[in-house]
């Protein structure tokens, strides 16, 4: 988009900051647009642009409409495609304001403080303190949260939330779309909605027609094609992330008695991820500071079908444990992963082409789920002995919270839409998962020389 001069959009990003600086008798009630804890790119939009909407109609004079990112600024060079609409349209992140910037908690003792949920309409058990401050929630999400006369709720099982959002103003107040507002909308929407294919199986009528109202008005946006390709590369571009990033960016934990373990996807081939500098040292920085004892790499790159290429790390200092979690994921039949070993820089690290590339991070957490229950249930006496990291203390004070929580999204959702003449028509995993019990595994892993779960002391970690 091309702009001169400063926007109406920029103009009150700039205006609801001033306003939360002000103190004392001048200082006014604070609306806050808070969006939901993942900050994908319709939780940003959404929570941007209902602020928007919300200053430009209210008759409340004495109140500051105040887009929230819920996540901390530091979180936001994850967003790659939120940053990247924010550049397109010319709004500088610098405008925004994050969630570790304002204590909603103050506001509320205050009695300044209303809420608008959009994109999720539950708050998080640790904002429940807030829920009487909650006046409205805008979802596309199923409704979770109990009747209160004082919310009024929209909640639709669309696409995107922008569409609702997109909806309230072109019912509303149609006047104070332009441009600028129409650009943020419909990208967001066409990415959500998987650049409106129906076989992706995202998009909904209004979605549609929604995005035809934006069109029919401004004729000049770009195709949808253009803006649907820009965000999903910047979505999954990675190259401006370091090694820390690359593995916070989409990461999921989970503890078996006191094994501790991390899997995340990073969107790279493994050769170029293995080839970074000091790799083996950033991988023991990034375990050794957040408590874990093994750490998972799947790695995802797309051929020009968009169809994905899968490899496998596992990291570990601790030869037990890393082998531990190897032997489970070669042996594995449900699904066969079908991995063969590749070259690795350092003898902690064992690397896997993935045979099975519709096996994703879904599939494979399965495995490592049954193996830790295993080590739960029948091998935490053998695995007691065996710290991984000698400064290794209380896991909760280790782990960050959006990481035990779960918050993170799976890449599963993320992927481009599957072709149609795929394998995945018949595919042998339809019918679900084969049903696998702790023992099941346990066995099969201390059928293999050497490799015995129960009564191995461990001798070898760091």
């Amino acid at each position: 988009m091309v702009r001169s001069g400063e926007g109406k959009m920029e103009a009150m990003l700039r205006d609801s900051r001033a306003a939360l600086e002000l103190h004392g008798r001048d200082a006014p009630g604070v609306h806050i647009v808070l969006g939901n804890e993942a900050c994908d790119l319709d939780s940003m939009v959404s929570a941007i642009v209902m602020a928007y909407f919300l200053t430009k109609t209210s008759l409340e004079q004495k109140t500051a409409f105040v887009p929230i990112l819920n996540i901390p600024r530091s979180e936001f060079p994850l967003r790659g495609e939120c940053t990247f609409l924010l550049r397109e349209s010319q709004l500088s992140e610098d405008l925004l304001i994050f969630r570790d910037e304002i204590d909603l908690q103050s506001l509320h003792k205050e009695g300044r403080l209303q809420l608008t949920l959009v994109d999720h309409n539950v708050l998080s058990r640790a904002d429940a303190d807030l829920e009487s401050a909650v006046t409205e929630v805008i979802d596309h999400r199923p409704l979770e949260r109990p009747f209160s006369p004082g919310c009024v709720v929209t909640c639709e099982p669309v696409g995107s939330c922008a569409t609702l959002v997109t909806e309230r103003i072109v019912q509303r107040a149609p006047n104070i779309l332009d441009k600028e507002l129409a650009f943020l909308l419909r990208s967001t929407i066409i990415l959500d909605c998987i650049n409106m294919a129906p076989a992706a199986g995202k998009v909904t009528p209004k979605d549609s027609d929604y995005v035809a109202v934006l069109d029919s008005r401004f004729h000049d946006l770009p195709p949808s094609n253009t803006v649907f390709k820009a965000l999903q590369d910047a979505k999954f571009d990675v190259s401006g992330l370091t090694t820390e990033q690359m593995l916070r960016k989409d990461l999921k934990a989970v503890f078996g008695g006191d094994l501790r373990l991390a899997i995340s996807a990073v969107f790279l081939t493994l050769e170029e991820f293995l080839a970074r500098p000091h790799v083996k040292e950033e991988l023991e920085e990034f375990c050794r500071t957040r408590g874990y004892d093994i750490l998972v790499i799947m790695t995802v790159s797309f051929n020009e079908k968009k169809e994905p290429s899968r490899q496998l790390a596992v990291y570990s200092p601790c030869n037990h444990f890393r082998e531990l979690v190897s032997c489970a994921l070669e042996k594995s039949e449900a699904p066969s992963l079908q991995l063969l070993p590749m070259y690795s820089p350092s003898s902690e690290i064992a690397a896997y082409s993935q045979g099975n590339r519709l096996a994703s991070r879904k599939k494979v957490l399965p495995i490592i789920e049954i193996l830790l229950k295993a080590v739960e249930t029948k091998g935490a006496a053998a695995m007691h002995g065996c710290q991984g990291w000698k400064e290794t203390s209380n896991i909760a004070q280790m782990v960050p919270a959006s990481c035990a929580e779960d918050i993170c999204q799976d890449e599963d959702l993320q992927l481009p839409p599957t072709p149609m003449n795929s394998l995945v028509e018949g595919c042998p995993l339809d019918g679900g998962l084969p049903k696998l019990t702790p023992e099941d595994i346990l066995e099969k892993i201390n059928q293999m020389p050497g490799k015995r779960l129960a009564g191995t002391p461990c001798s070898d970690c760091h």
